[in-house]
């Protein structure tokens, strides 16, 4: 039995508006629906993932999806929610975007060509660059009046007084092109529904316009809230930037470690939105959350879920092994076995220090080591750092340094690291070069 889409969507608390007469159209035939993206970086980062979970609902529900990538649009720029006009990007650097996205899109959508309902993806640049500008605004732009288009809320937002920039009429046209990119898909895919966030109401019902004006049919639009956090900030944001989905961009333990860090306020939306679990199952884990929440139940779902799904089991297990040993006994040894990349997205923003490998075999002793050769990052004073090993509070590579003189034979991590706690909390990463 195939999912209800408006119903799993209302549950999951993803519906902000949509217009009357979208049930009776999924429950009629085989229905089309797409989501558009503007490539402005090689990578997706996880606010994108609403619009991506919107689409694997649909398909799941029986419906095919379409990833519209605007390679088009992205060199206009989307006045929605925005204050400034955003840069504009040439097509070779939209190509490349363009070539990340789809690999990560894959993750989330069946492509199968086989399948009646398979996912497409498609390139607005493709059908917009053999348009002249005459062309369009004799074929497309007189069946939109300015009036429509000055009474959109994100036309109105940019030329209120609030905003010192204005708006130019290339932004000024963006909803008559991503209009046209509906009736594009409408003639071209039968493409009768297209979602969004709520700041692109204005934008869809520009298409739905256009569909009624110049085929005579009817299209309809779905959107869905904006997420923000508990606390106000935006989702998706930290203070080092975005959560990426590209591994080099967002590491696989940092990414894992954002989903484990949300708050409980937060999470219970989160889950609802970036799981695929059912209502049952969510509703159970819930229930085990709230009979005890210092455990983390939900958090540690929703990261397990999204790493593997985004990454992999195998990046998983790497950021499962590297917080167990982190943050709990290990050996050396089991330091040792976390990746480079991992161990340095682990220690981003610690103080750092680099030495020569010379430096480090002319050592005579860990207290020299911990004060002089390390530059007094770690101890300022060689009576500093003998009096915490003597007290038992410093260990290298997780091991415990117990004696001041002891001889300096650390096992470099990866060839090439050396990592020093100090008390329970402090650690610094000492650089072999």
């Amino acid at each position: 039995m195939q999912k209800d889409f408006i119903a799993e969507l209302q549950w999951r608390g993803m519906i902000h508006d949509m217009m009357p007469g979208i049930e009776k159209q999924l429950s009629k035939e085989l229905t089309s629906a797409y989501v558009g993206i503007d490539p402005t970086a090689d990578s997706l980062h996880i606010g994108h993932l609403v619009g991506i979970m919107m689409l694997k609902h649909f398909q799941d529900a029986g419906h095919k999806p379409i990833v519209l990538l605007g390679g088009a649009t992205g060199m206009i720029g989307d006045p929605s929610g925005k204050s400034k006009e955003r840069n504009l990007l040439d097509e070779e650097t939209l190509r490349v975007n363009e070539a990340g996205i789809k690999k990560q899109v894959m993750k989330f959508l069946d492509f199968d060509a086989s399948a009646d309902n398979n996912a497409k993806l498609v390139n607005n640049y493709d059908w917009m660059k053999d348009f002249s500008f005459l062309g369009f605004i004799r074929d497309v732009g007189k069946h939109i009046t300015v009036n429509y288009m000055m009474a959109k809320d994100s036309v109105k937002k940019r030329l209120s007084a609030e905003s010192s920039e204005g708006m130019s009429f290339t932004e000024f046209t963006y909803q008559l092109v991503q209009g046209y990119d509906f009736l594009h898909l409408y003639k071209a895919e039968n493409c009768k529904l297209q979602m969004g966030g709520s700041d692109q109401w204005g934008n869809i019902t520009t298409g739905t316009e256009m569909i009624r004006k110049m085929e005579q049919g009817e299209a309809f639009a779905v959107t869905t809230p904006l997420i923000k956090k508990s606390d106000g900030t935006k989702f998706g944001k930290t203070e080092s930037g975005n959560i990426w989905l590209d591994p080099k961009k967002t590491s696989p333990y940092k990414f894992y470690q954002f989903w484990l860090n949300a708050s409980d306020e937060d999470m219970s939306n989160f889950v609802r939105i970036f799981s695929t679990k059912s209502k049952d199952e969510i509703e159970a884990l819930e229930k085990e959350h709230n009979q005890a929440p210092h455990l983390r139940v939900l958090q540690k779902a929703l990261a397990e879920e999204m790493t593997v799904r985004v990454h992999s089991q195998e990046a998983l297990d790497m950021a499962l092994k590297a917080s167990s040993i982190l943050f709990g006994k290990s050996t050396t040894e089991e330091l040792a076995s976390i990746d480079e990349d991992t161990l340095l997205s682990v220690f981003e923003g610690v103080p750092q220090v680099t030495i020569t490998k010379d430096e480090l075999a002319a050592v005579d002793n860990a207290t020299t080591f911990l004060a002089e050769t390390t530059q007094g990052i770690v101890f300022k004073s060689k009576g500093e750092a003998r009096k915490m090993i003597q007290g038992g509070g410093v260990s290298v590579n997780k091991n415990k340094v117990e004696d001041p003189n002891a001889e300096v034979d650390f096992q470099l991590l990866q060839d090439k690291y050396i990592l020093v706690q100090r008390g329970k909390k402090n650690y610094y990463l000492v650089i072999v070069e």
